[in-house]
């Protein structure tokens, strides 16, 4: 999914599941208190994915692609 954030921006977000150790917190369905701290590196498309359809014996076949915007992100820090 593309954020509509620059390259550099800071993004914070809810965590699902913190895991240190054997001490382990899940969420319903977020962990309270919990943030995870991202800076965004690079906007970009994902492979191209094919759809095909095909009817035998009739003649029949159309091809379509889709290729998905993405954000990457780098986690740069996690507090529970």
């Amino acid at each position: 999914e593309k954020l509509d954030l620059e390259t550099g921006a800071t993004i914070e977000f809810s965590a699902l599941m913190i895991a240190n150790g054997e001490d382990i917190k899940i969420g319903t369905p977020l962990v309270e208190g919990s943030k995870v701290t991202a800076e965004v590196v690079n906007h970009g498309r994902g492979d191209k994915v094919k759809i095909v359809k095909f009817r035998r014996r009739k003649h029949y076949r159309k091809q379509a692609g889709h290729r998905q915007w993405f954000t990457e992100v780098k986690i740069t820090g996690i507090s529970a």
